[in-house]
């Protein structure tokens, strides 16, 4: 897995190479402290995850992952724990807070790399007809698998891919949020959230912020919210 590190502070930027030099799995890339030639590298190289400071003065890592047109897996790094719930909206992988212990380091890359392993590109090559019948198919390698929506317990968003959560697995696709809002039947699951969609049918309880799936909590956006509320009273009704 090819990691680029970008960071502003010097023994931060060194803490991380070492990490990665350490850990079998992992390969490592360049190394920056000027995200402005971070940018125009990413846009020119290819590589896995990221290792992305928040708070950097010339632009922040929010700011520089906004620019990116298609962003690979990143893990964001920072000394200020009041980013942590921001990252999550811009469906980081994890988020670690500096110092930067190594055993902490190796859960955020191990997650990383369980989402690469599991990158298999969603496509559907059925007529989706709305009814807990109906299947799609996953294109997994050289495999097409068979999926039922209703195995199906949530799906998240994670940079430009969707990570497809069931009891058994997860598949890493190569599709979009409304792409999948198409595939899906719309009687079976809501978006809640501008990175989540859920199986109406796999809901536990609802909660203030959360729904709970499989004991999951996953969070209620508040733009979502009012209409996903709506939709759970005619249910109920």
């Amino acid at each position: 897995m090819k990691c680029t590190v970008i960071d502003d502070e010097p023994h931060a930027l060194e803490l991380i190479k070492t990490y990665i030099s350490r850990t079998p799995f992992l390969e490592s890339g360049e190394c920056f402290s000027n995200p402005f030639k971070a940018i125009q590298y990413l846009g020119e190289n290819k590589t896995d995850l990221i290792f992305l400071d928040i708070n950097m003065p010339e632009l922040t890592g929010i700011q520089l992952l906004r620019s990116l047109p298609t962003p690979p897996l990143v893990i964001f790094t920072t000394a200020y724990p009041e980013f942590g719930a921001e990252s999550y909206e811009y469906n980081a992988v994890d988020y670690l807070l500096k110092p930067v212990k190594y055993d902490r380091f190796l859960k955020a890359v191990n997650k990383a790399s369980e989402l690469l392993g599991s990158r298999h590109i969603a496509e559907p090559v059925k007529e989706n007809k709305n009814t807990e019948n109906d299947y799609i198919y996953i294109k997994s390698g050289t495999r097409m698998v068979k999926i039922f929506p209703s195995e199906i317990l949530y799906i998240e968003g994670a940079g430009n891919y969707m990570i497809f959560h069931t009891a058994e697995k997860k598949i890493l696709s190569l599709l979009n949020m409304q792409e999948t809002i198409d595939l899906l039947p719309k009687d079976m699951f809501a978006r809640i959230h501008k990175s989540f969609l859920v199986s109406l049918n796999h809901i536990e309880a609802i909660e203030k912020h959360d729904v709970i799936v499989r004991g999951k909590p996953i969070p209620i956006g508040s733009t979502y919210r009012e209409a996903f509320l709506q939709r759970i009273n005619r249910i109920k009704g």
